[in-house]
């Protein structure tokens, strides 16, 4: 047994069940008024599924928009799959909640940032960080200024 609770590990997981439930019920009754997610990916992940073309365009990392238009969205407790539009390009996309860096929702100024593990070696500490905004996201209909809301602000 441990010496230690693992606050971070409990935490992350609480977040990833906190975009399950987003996503899940967005499936089920769509993205309500203006609402839209901003999801940023490791494409290295382990289980992500993309395109090979995809994957050598964005051979970390990608950032995907949730908003106009999106099929097929597929919930599960391991991650979710969604087909996007590229370029008049459907394609289909399977995302562990794992693979995810940062889910943010402009329209509310919410969003979620996770540490990568070589940074929480590096730290030794989990903490949920304010997330920058994609700036090179090529689906993106414009730049979104959204503050995110770190959990820190919520402590007494």
């Amino acid at each position: 047994m441990s010496t230690e609770i693992d606050y971070g590990r409990l935490m992350h997981r609480a977040m990833r069940s906190l975009i399950r439930d987003v996503l899940a019920e967005v499936a089920d009754r769509g993205l309500p008024g203006q609402h839209h997610f901003f999801i940023t990916f490791d494409t290295r992940a382990e289980g992500v599924d993309i395109a090979d073309w995809l994957r050598e365009r964005y051979p970390e990392e990608m950032t995907v928009v949730m908003q106009h238009w999106f099929d097929d969205l597929d919930v599960t407790d391991d991650g979710f799959s969604v087909t996007l539009n590229f370029g008049d390009a459907p394609e289909r996309l399977v995302i562990p909640y794992d693979a995810i860096a940062t889910f943010v929702d402009p329209s509310v100024e919410f969003g979620l940032r996770f540490e990568s593990q070589e940074e929480d070696d590096e730290d030794d500490e989990e903490e949920v960080a304010p997330a920058p905004m994609a700036e090179d996201v090529d689906e993106a209909e414009g730049q979104h200024d959204a503050e995110v809301v770190s959990l820190d602000s919520f402590r007494k």
